[in-house]
């Protein structure tokens, strides 16, 4: 791939072929070849991982107003709770290029879907001090494996990472969407709310054990490289890194602000709870034919520019339908914030390809990511913050609308032609 790519070019590493396959995998010890039943268990691994990845916020997000009701934690409380998810990704998730150099990228996986599983069992009991501690240990697995996926599927996948990106991202909505819309009746069922979120946990313990089997082969066949470590902090420094972590900061601001807030706001605007778990899933479920549409038109040439402008231009329409429309149309502002959603795909696609290497993947990634996210905790929490000052939703709204705008000016940054195809080499 040329140093400056066209436009519309996706930003990506250098194409894989025969004659650097080799080289590449001598560099991260990996045998070029797999046998087809390590390919298999790696797809099935990836879908369940993906329908764990946002179930364990989605389920929480449903029911925030039911727990606070049934535990009788203050505002304070209340506003933090849903800021938990990108913190952890942030502080945990900085760390997840030194675990990885250190165990390997299936191992820090692994490690990250045990204390999923823990953490999120753990909020199954009726306890605020429960509820709080098994977020942080749950999402703190969440951000290891967020940090460590697109290394995942650059390393296992390398010749299909469109494909697999999109697998792995439709699984992941799919499962926020399912358990988003089930999670209510369920905690009905239950007669508690607290053992509904505790309850999503057990998909957890199947992704874990779903995984092992990819974690024990990479154990087995994988020699250990002492070069297997790339700081990710020096890449900031680079446009590339300034430009993947604008853009992921920016999504994931929005992304969070209204997954942690959109039930529950839904709901102090007049509708019921059921019918907003319902707007909640549907734009969950919006967003994954969007994000396949998206990665579609994105990878054709010169379109990935209209793909970012027409993700970017769509969520701030779906936050002007939220402040002007009646609560009575919500479905308006679900479909269109769904599919601004759908950006998401698009953003990890492009941190898939970037770098020269599996190490240099997992270094960009967790810039973006940790970075990102440590920024993104200013939605959830200001949102919950500036709702109790107000009484009202049109601060925070209007707060993220900007937000929404600043997007399409990195939009189209990012997929310029001043955008560097290898972030490794530090041009600007």
């Amino acid at each position: 791939m040329p140093a400056t790519p066209p436009a519309s070019a996706p930003v990506a590493a250098p194409a894989t072929t025969a004659a650097t396959a080799a080289p590449t995998a001598r560099a991260t010890g990996t045998a070029p070849a797999k046998p087809r039943s390590a390919v298999v268990f790696g797809v099935i691994a990836l879908v369940l991982i993906g329908l764990n990845l946002r179930a364990g916020i989605t389920g929480a997000s449903a029911l925030l107003h039911d727990l606070q009701a049934v535990l009788g934690y203050g505002t304070l409380v209340a506003a933090i709770i849903p800021s938990i998810p990108t913190l952890c990704f942030a502080v945990a998730g900085a760390a997840t290029s030194w675990l990885s150099g250190k165990v390997g990228v299936e191992k820090a996986i692994l490690l990250s879907l045990a204390l999923l599983a823990g953490g999120l069992l753990l909020r199954g009991i009726p306890s605020t001090g429960m509820l709080v501690a098994g977020s942080v240990v749950g999402m703190s697995g969440l951000a290891i494996c967020n940090v460590a996926m697109p290394s995942f599927i650059r390393e296992h996948f390398a010749s299909r990472t469109s494909l697999m990106t999109a697998v792995y991202t439709v699984t992941m909505t799919t499962g926020a969407t399912v358990t988003a819309v089930a999670v209510v009746p369920l905690a009905q069922a239950l007669g508690s709310p607290s053992a509904a979120v505790g309850a999503v946990g057990i998909t957890a313990v199947l992704a874990f054990l779903g995984f092992l089997p990819v974690a024990l082969h990479a154990h087995r066949h994988t020699v250990r490289s002492t070069a297997g470590h790339v700081s990710p902090w020096p890449l900031l420094r680079t446009r590339k890194g300034q430009l993947l972590t604008a853009i992921f900061t920016l999504q994931a601001l929005l992304a969070y602000a209204l997954l942690s807030w959109f039930p529950y706001m839904l709901t102090t605007m007049g509708l019921s709870a059921s019918d907003s778990g319902l707007m909640f899933g549907l734009m969950q479920l919006v967003s994954v034919p969007a994000g396949m549409v998206l990665i579609a038109v994105g990878s054709r040439p010169r379109m990935l520019r209209p793909a970012f402008y027409l993700v970017s231009i769509t969520m701030a329409v779906g936050i002007l339908a939220l402040l002007f429309l009646p609560v009575g149309l919500a479905v308006i502002p679900a479909v269109l914030l769904g599919f601004g959603l759908g950006i998401f795909p698009l953003v990890m696609v492009m941190i898939s390809r970037s770098g020269t290497s599996t190490a240099e993947t997992t270094a960009l990634s967790t810039l973006a990511q940790s970075s990102g996210y440590l920024l993104a905790t200013a939605g959830p929490f200001g949102m919950g913050l500036l709702h109790s000052a107000t009484g009202g939703w049109t601060v925070p709204l209007v707060l993220l609308l900007a937000l929404a705008l600043v997007q399409i000016v990195v939009s189209h940054l990012i997929t310029g032609r001043a955008m560097p195809g290898t972030a490794a080499t530090g041009r600007n």
